[in-house]
């Protein structure tokens, strides 16, 4: 199924913009399915911002999805991961980070193409196929965006979600006429 989920991503173009996507509802919605106390790193959603994104809602909740599951899967019980969500006059920017075991910096430029696994001794039960952060990539760049990552070994990893001012809705339209 992610294949074929990836597949469309990449043969699509850009992303509508006629929906508003309530991105902070989409990672609380996210968090809540995907945390279980005890049992994974403690999960935290911080809202900066109240603004909206013009785009695909399911394609938003996949891009969450994914650095979420990614992050649960590489952080300790006794971890924390956050997920931000800020808008500003540059755009707006989900941010997914975590205290877990890190990534080497040699295999940050490749996180992104099909099937790359930075560790190649886990089981796909254990770690998936390397699909994930493609599909981010290509969900992402059908809403004119981009992922920046950072990381260090031993201390965690950042995956910043950049979209463009055009795609951010500070305030949804108020309609003034009366019925």
């Amino acid at each position: 199924s992610e294949l074929l989920e990836l597949s469309g991503l990449e043969s699509s173009g850009t992303a509508g913009s006629d929906q508003l996507v309530d991105v902070v509802g989409i990672a609380q919605a996210q968090s809540d399915a995907l945390s279980k106390p005890g049992k994974t790193a403690r999960v935290r959603v911080v809202a900066e911002s109240t603004a909206q994104l013009l785009g695909n809602s399911a394609e938003v909740e996949t891009i969450v999805s994914n650095l979420l599951s990614n992050a649960i899967r590489y952080t300790p019980v006794d971890g924390d991961i956050t997920v931000t969500w800020r808008a500003g006059d540059n755009g707006a920017e989900l941010r997914v980070s975590d205290t877990g075991e890190g990534i080497d910096p040699e295999a940050i430029p490749r996180l992104t193409e099909r099937f790359f696994r930075v560790d190649k001794g886990r089981s796909r039960d254990e770690g998936g196929i390397g699909l994930g952060l493609a599909i981010v990539k290509h969900a992402l760049a059908r809403h004119d965006g981009e992922l920046i990552v950072t990381s260090k070994v031993g201390v965690g990893s950042e995956f910043r979600c950049h979209f463009p001012p055009e795609r951010v809705v500070v305030a949804p339209a108020v309609s003034l006429s009366q019925n």
